[in-house]
C-alpha cells in the first residue's frame, strides 16, 4: 500500500516509523527542512514542500497514492491537505488528524476526510471507559470510525509478545491493522520497535479489516 503523509512533526515520523516497518511505502511531505530525517527513517521517501499546495500534491504524484495521511500540528492545514486530496486527486482513503477537539465538527466527507483521529478523545475514551481492561484479553473496540475501528487490547501475564519488543510483533500483524499506541499505568506512549512490551500494556491499535479474530490469536495463541 502507498501512503503519502502531511506533517513529518513526532505523530507524523511515528506514523511512517510503523507503516514502513509493515512493508508500506511511505511519503512524508513537509515545508520544514530541519524536520526531514533521513537517516531516522531510511526506508521512507521524503518531500520538501508545503503539502497544502496544490502545485505540491502534483509533484508528489499524489493521486496514485491508495491513502494519505494529514498528520501535521495545524488542523487548518489537515484541513486543507484532505480536502485536496480528495476533490482534486480522488485519494481512495484520507485520514486526518484533530489537535483541537473544539474542530471536530469540521472534519467530515464535507472536508475529504475519511477518518478523523483526535489523540485527545482516544486518551480520554482510555482512561474514562469502565471496559478499559479486559481480563479475557480480547480485542475491543474503542471507538468506531468509517470503514474503521480503534481498537484495545490487553497484554495478560502469559500473553504471547510479553517481554518481547514492538519490533518482533508489528511484522506478524494482519494485513489492515497498525499498532499506534501504547498506555502502560495510565501513561500513552508511541510504539518504537525498541519497546518491550509488558503484561497488563494496553495496545490501541487502527484496524480496517473486518474481523479482529487474528489478532486475538496472535496476542493470546489458544493453548
Amino acid at each position: 500500500m502507498r501512503v503519502a503523509i502531511a506533517g513529518a512533526g513526532s505523530v507524523g515520523r511515528s506514523i511512517a516509523a510503523e507503516l514502513s516497518g509493515s512493508g508500506h511505502e511511505v511519503l512524508l511531505i513537509d515545508r520544514d527542512s530541519r524536520a526531514i530525517g533521513l537517516d531516522e527513517l531510511p526506508h521512507a521517501e521524503w518531500l520538501l514542500a508545503d503539502a497544502c499546495e496544490l502545485s505540491s500534491l502534483e509533484d508528489a504524484h499524489i493521486g496514485e497514492f491508495d491513502v494519505v495521511v494529514a498528520a501535521s500540528s495545524d488542523d487548518k492545514a489537515n484541513l486543507v491537505v484532505s480536502l485536496l486530496a480528495k476533490t482534486e486527486f480522488a485519494v481512495p482513503r484520507v485520514v486526518a488528524r484533530i489537535n483541537d477537539p473544539a474542530n471536530e465538527w469540521l472534519f467530515t466527507d464535507a472536508w475529504g476526510v475519511d477518518v478523523a483521529v483526535s489523540p485527545p478523545r482516544l486518551i480520554a475514551a482510555l482512561v474514562e471507559d469502565p471496559n478499559g481492561v479486559n481480563d479475557a484479553g480480547e480485542a475491543m473496540a474503542l471507538m468506531s470510525l468509517p470503514d474503521t475501528d480503534l481498537l484495545e487490547f490487553t497484554l495478560p501475564e502469559d500473553g504471547a509478545h510479553v517481554d518481547r519488543p514492538v519490533a518482533e510483533l508489528v511484522p506478524a500483524l494482519p494485513e489492515d491493522i497498525v499498532l499506534v499506541a501504547i498506555v502502560r499505568q495510565g501513561r500513552v506512549r508511541s510504539p518504537s520497535a525498541e519497546t518491550i512490551l509488558r503484561s497488563g500494556d494496553d495496545l490501541v491499535f487502527l484496524s480496517s479489516a473486518e474481523s479482529v479474530q487474528e489478532l486475538g490469536e496472535l496476542l493470546v495463541p489458544q493453548g
